[in-house]
């Protein structure tokens, strides 16, 4: 059965039973009608999990208006994949059944329908991550992160789109089609966690889980309006990645930089959800747990908080500096001790490192006639040509290899001194809001537009990636939005293992800005 077959059929397979405020409806009142009425798939997690938990929904009950509304919204924006109408519910009765035989649930995301981004494994469900070569690959094992979500009672309604092995900053693969902005069908939603992004904005799910390396979790979260937490990572990374595509499936190692996060409409849920994440991989849970420091304030006031608005390296555009400086006058009206000439590093020193690292750990999987080629074309290649950095990182010497990670390591330093005398850093998430789709150009044809101005197409993740190579955590959210109604976002980085820090500034910060833009399927 394909994805549209799926759609259809969870919309037309709710039975009135299953909604919980259905028996009371008139017989002429339809399904759309009641979750008009109800719309508790549109709110936080919390509110979800706690109508679950005191018996005013049921997980089945809650499950059909996700599937109802996914049938509704999903074909304007594409951003769903594959789908597991049966196995959700399933999982949903599984729930409603252990909580009326027991009075307990089954964990902190007891009966909460999410999806998840299709780089991670399910154990029989289909997961591509938008490779044809992977088009029918059906994992025997869940990813280690899918498995914490079960054993927290999260019932897994299906996989969110992503584009070719996560290797776009856009959303689009041959398997499943393009996943456009939830505000704007010409623009792109992100990538390459497009798909979750824009699940959770429009309502089809109210967490997920996203994968990041070089700005995959929080750009779609920037351009979709959403929250979005990069998850800190020193030697090891404290929510497993065993399972995450690329790599290929079977490998136990992931790329030094990759990390997993969550993704909410607000700072509250990606705290929950941090709470189910962050754990040990499996073989280390014998004698160790992760235990992530309590936030240094729950307000901004005294906090001492830097603030990055614009570089000469990578420009922002005025409707980004605007939002900047509206913040900034928020956060020193909170009594917040500000610092805007401060910086922790050099951008483009640490831009050009973060990319040798990226190219470095991204050969691992290449072919050997693909890389015996690489190295050949990088002994021939001369240093001033475009293709240089590319070809010379991704065949770089171990020797080469180990003295660029000494270099991340005194980056590492750096940033460590500046959390000395300052508790958070505060950024633009990216130089524009969301830019026009561009699935169709040839990558070597694409830019972006800053103020009239073209940029490297590249130059939309340079600001993310400031925490990237050192496994700062850093927290996307939404802070404003352009003449045209798209969301603007800022970036918020805190020192490693600060994870609650960041989210307590932004729930904080959230109460000061205006209330950021609904994506229409998620309005009433």
């Amino acid at each position: 059965m394909n994805r549209r077959t799926l759609l259809t059929a969870a919309a037309t397979g709710v039975a009135a039973a299953s909604l919980p405020s259905m028996a009371a409806a008139s017989p002429a009142m339809t399904v759309k009608d009641t979750m008009n009425r109800t719309a508790l798939y549109r709110s936080s997690a919390r509110t979800q999990l706690a109508a679950l938990r005191w018996g005013s929904t049921t997980a089945r009950g809650l499950l059909e208006q996700v599937l109802a509304h996914q049938a509704e919204v999903n074909p304007g924006v594409n951003a769903l994949a594959t789908l597991d109408v049966a196995g959700a519910r399933a999982a949903a009765n599984r729930a409603d059944q252990y909580l009326a035989r027991t009075g307990r649930t089954l964990g902190p995301l007891h009966g909460l329908p999410m999806t998840v981004k299709d780089a991670l494994e399910t154990a029989g469900l289909r997961t591509t991550c938008g490779s044809p070569d992977l088009a029918d690959h059906v994992p025997g094992k869940d990813a280690d992160v899918i498995a914490l979500l079960r054993q927290a009672g999260a019932v897994i309604v299906g996989k969110s789109n992503v584009p070719p092995l996560c290797q776009d900053l856009q959303t689009s693969n041959p398997i499943f089609g393009t996943t456009s902005n939830p505000f704007s069908p010409a623009h792109t939603a992100g990538g390459s966690s497009g798909g979750p992004a824009a699940a959770v904005a429009t309502g089809m799910s109210a967490l997920e889980v996203g994968s990041d390396l070089a700005g995959s979790l929080r750009l779609p979260a920037a351009y979709c309006g959403v929250y979005a937490l990069r998850t800190s990572r020193g030697s090891s990374p404290i929510v497993p990645t065993r399972g995450h595509i690329p790599r290929p499936p079977g490998w136990l190692t992931s790329s030094d930089m990759l990390t997993l996060g969550p993704i909410a409409r607000d700072a509250d849920d990606l705290d929950l959800l941090l709470d189910v994440l962050a754990a040990p991989a499996p073989a280390d849970r014998r004698a160790w747990r992760i235990d992530l420091p309590e936030p240094v304030s729950r307000t901004l006031d005294g906090q001492r908080i830097g603030v990055w608005a614009d570089d000469a390296y990578c420009r922002v555009d005025t409707s980004t500096r605007d939002v900047l400086e509206q913040v900034t006058r928020e956060v020193r009206a909170a009594g917040a001790v500000l610092d805007e000439s401060s910086r922790p590093v050099d951008f483009a020193a640490s831009n050009i490192l973060f990319q040798k690292l990226m190219y470095a750990t991204s050969a691992a999987t290449a072919p050997d006639a693909v890389f015996q080629g690489e190295v050949k074309a990088a002994d021939a290649v001369t240093e001033d040509s475009p293709s240089a950095l590319y070809l010379k990182s991704r065949t770089m010497r171990h020797r080469d290899w180990a003295k660029a990670d000494e270099e991340r390591q005194k980056l590492r330093a750096a940033w460590d001194a500046y959390f000395e005398t300052h508790d958070l850093l505060i950024t633009p998430a990216a130089p524009t809001a969301a830019v026009p789709d561009q699935s169709s150009v040839p990558a070597p044809e694409r830019y972006i537009t800053v103020d009239g101005v073209r940029r490297s197409f590249y130059d939309q993740t340079s600001w993310i990636n400031l925490a990237s190579p050192v496994g700062l955590p850093s927290l996307v959210m939404p802070a404003g939005k352009t003449r045209d109604g798209l969301p603007l976002a800022i970036q918020i980085i805190g020192p490693y293992l600060a994870d609650r820090s960041v989210i307590a500034a932004a729930k904080a910060l959230a109460k000061l800005l205006p209330t950021p833009p609904k994506a229409p399927g998620l309005m009433a």
